[in-house]
């Protein structure tokens, strides 16, 4: 495993991580506590430090499954988890963004994760009008005071994506993004991204996959169950034309060596990115993903790159 530190926090964080949505039960799959147990020791064996989950995936049921793999060695993992939103059953959020809301948040996930501090709470999916918040960044500054908080950052919408809160970031205290990173969609590049190396900030790129369109295993024959979110938030013309991405895409992918590998290993490639944060929905993924770390493109010599 390779490491990078996630931009001025000090944090030394695996070039792989484990994000954790599927847990939540939307992804056409109910986890079990034995399965995420396994999944979650299996990513420790192979170097693998960074978790990354929500409060609203399941009602912090990812957390609640996530608590009991780690207890025992919770100074191993680096635990990053979000606030702003409230489940309200499949697919469905309520947004949370006033202080009094997000300090119940907290609470709540403190308990799930078992834990008594998180080490990146970050600002999850909103509009810049919820960004700007009265008095909830004072409030997350007082989490990071009173030690349940180790580091503040920004999980930047894909819907609702706007440079102006990664421009903020600094100014509110925030020293990570996330962003939506892969190579279908790259949009963040044009200013995202810089932003945050301008700022020094650490970057954590979610869905490298694109949805696990880019392990090439997809063809337009395939289907996903009712209870899986791409069956839910995408439409067949949408489908397809990633579908025509990939195809078109396979031709960069050099011999020998699997497309999903090769997929995150090019996100890493760019110097803004920390962490790549793909699913794994088994042991088997957390291992061919960690593999993704060796891959020539991934360079040693990366400007964040930790010893």
């Amino acid at each position: 495993m390779k490491y990078r530190r996630l931009g001025q926090t000090g944090l030394r964080v695996s070039v792989i991580g484990v994000g954790t949505w599927q847990y939540g039960g939307e992804w056409g799959k109910d986890f079990t506590t034995a399965e995420v147990d396994a999944i979650l020791a299996k990513a420790a064996e192979l170097g693998i430090n960074l978790i990354d989950t929500a409060e609203c995936y399941g009602d912090h049921l990812a957390e609640r499954l996530i608590g009991p793999a780690i207890k025992g060695r919770r100074e191993k993992w680096i635990i990053a988890t979000k606030f702003g939103h409230r489940f309200n059953g499949p697919f469905q959020r309520d947004d949370l963004f006033e202080p009094a809301q997000v300090e119940e948040q907290l609470e709540r996930s403190l308990a799930a994760l078992q834990t008594d501090y998180i080490d990146l709470y970050q600002f999850h999916s909103g509009t810049d009008g919820m960004f700007d918040t009265p008095g909830l960044w004072e409030k997350l500054s007082s989490f990071v005071a009173s030690g349940k908080v180790r580091h503040l950052g920004i999980s930047i919408s894909k819907t609702r994506a706007s440079v102006y809160q990664a421009d903020q970031a600094s100014d509110v205290g925030a020293e990570a993004v996330q962003v939506v990173y892969n190579r279908i969609e790259c949009q963040t590049e044009k200013e995202i991204l810089p932003a945050c190396l301008r700022q020094g900030l650490g970057v954590l790129a979610r869905v490298p996959l694109a949805s696990g369109f880019l392990s090439g295993k997809y063809t337009r024959q395939s289907r996903f169950s009712a209870t899986d979110v791409r069956a839910v938030w995408q439409s067949e013309e949408e489908r397809l034309h990633m579908l025509e991405q990939v195809e078109r895409i396979k031709g960069e992918v050099p011999e020998g060596v699997p497309m999903a590998q090769w997929a995150l290993a090019w996100c890493l490639q760019h110097p803004a990115v920390s962490c790549v944060i793909p699913g794994s929905k088994s042991v088997a993924q957390v291992e061919a993903n960690a593999q993704a770390a060796d891959l020539p493109s991934v360079a040693d010599r990366h400007p964040l790159a930790a010893g």
